[in-house]
């Protein structure tokens, strides 16, 4: 049985890839363990998989005020004492990590120890933590391939992030007549986004005014739910206004045209199902990694980008009522979105995590015959 470390969290789209890479290793036996913190979503999630969580107490540097990098400077020694600990204790042969704050002690634990640091990668401008390790990286592996220019030449491939399976297994829908019904799918994420929330509000009287057959199923966010949804019911538009989407596969099966943020995991599912989407990048992403995945998308021929500051209820009519009496254009941006996807991520980064492994247990081999001779 070999022993891996997987670190990353902070927020859903660190700590489900990595759930995803660890389930598929404990499936061919192995053991695996987290490292997270105490307050990320890992603290959750990992557990309720059922695997162990180690916790270390780590701040962000990126993008927070002098006073929170002071305090996550002078955590620095403490929590990185702490990762090369458990690095040491439970024999681990190699590291995974989906970066955010708390994964910058255990990959500098993992190269301080050399045990092997195989890094997911899923933007297309990667993170502060994986810009700082790139070139200690045994492989680092991409959502983009314009990710690969941060990291040594023959270490990355393009593998895509892990999607869960039923987003593949979304049959292709052909694009409706200009006069069939039209559901747009929009969502800015578990929290909603106030930008499309506003957009969309203010989009409705256009649609109705128009008599545009469309029909909008809006992930809102439980905080501005309840003011939404009483409007949109007096809208005339047809669709519904839900706080949260459980079955977001399902809701993509449905949708004509997806119409949201442009992290790295909402981008990859639209790829896996290979929707036509309008995105708006969130502006305050760290280093404007959004804008970066969107630009991908878009020119690629995959989707159209509107900036944040630039999408209000008109815009989002625009865009969406030229898509609709377009068809011939949703087919194209179907296939270009069809180009990213990538089935197998999972399986591939536990590949190589295996891969990565067998080596460092070679090299322990080798090191250990000469002093055994002594």
């Amino acid at each position: 049985m070999t022993h891996f470390i997987m670190t990353g969290g902070g927020t859903g789209g660190h700590v489900i890839p990595a759930l995803a890479v660890a389930r598929v290793l404990r499936d061919r036996g192995h053991a695996v363990r987290f490292i997270g913190t105490a307050s990320g979503l890992e603290s959750k999630l990992v557990p309720e998989a059922g695997f162990p969580l180690d916790t270390v107490r780590i701040g962000q540097l990126n993008r927070v005020g002098w006073l929170r990098q002071a305090r996550t400077i002078a955590e620095l020694p403490a929590s990185l004492g702490a990762a090369c600990g458990l690095l040491q204790r439970n024999q681990a042969k190699a590291v995974f990590s989906m970066g955010g704050y708390v994964a910058g002690p255990v990959m500098l634990a993992s190269v301080l120890k050399r045990v092997p640091l195989v890094v997911m990668e899923p933007n297309a401008m990667p993170g502060f933590a994986n810009r700082k390790v790139g070139r200690f990286v045994y492989r680092a592996l991409l959502g983009f391939e314009a990710g690969s220019r941060w990291f040594p030449a023959g270490r990355s491939e393009v593998t895509g992030l892990p999607v869960r399976p039923e987003f593949f297994d979304i049959p292709v829908k052909p694009a409706p007549a200009p006069g069939d019904p039209f559901t747009v799918l929009i969502t800015g994420g578990s929290r909603g986004s106030r930008t499309l929330n506003r957009a969309s509000r203010e989009s409705w009287p256009l649609f109705r005014e128009a008599g545009s057959p469309v029909r909008i199923v809006h992930q809102s966010g439980a905080a501005e739910h309840e003011a939404l949804a009483k409007e949109f019911s007096q809208s005339g538009v047809p669709g519904e206004m839900v706080p949260f989407i459980g079955n977001m596969a399902e809701a993509f099966r449905d949708a004509d045209l997806v119409v949201g943020r442009s992290g790295a995991g909402g981008v990859a599912e639209i790829a896996a199902a290979s929707m036509p989407s309008v995105l708006v990048p969130f502006p305050f992403a760290a280093d404007d990694h959004q804008r970066r995945n969107a630009e991908a998308l878009e020119q690629a021929g995959a989707a159209v980008m509107v900036l944040d500051g630039e999408m209000n209820g008109r815009r989002l009519f625009d865009e969406v009522e030229k898509l609709r009496m377009n068809t011939q254009l949703l087919e194209r941006m179907r296939g270009c979105a069809a180009a990213f996807r990538k089935p197998g991520a999972a399986e591939r980064a536990a590949d190589v995590l295996e891969e990565a492994a067998r080596e460092k247990v070679k090299r322990e081999r080798i090191e250990i015959g000469p002093r055994a001779l002594v």
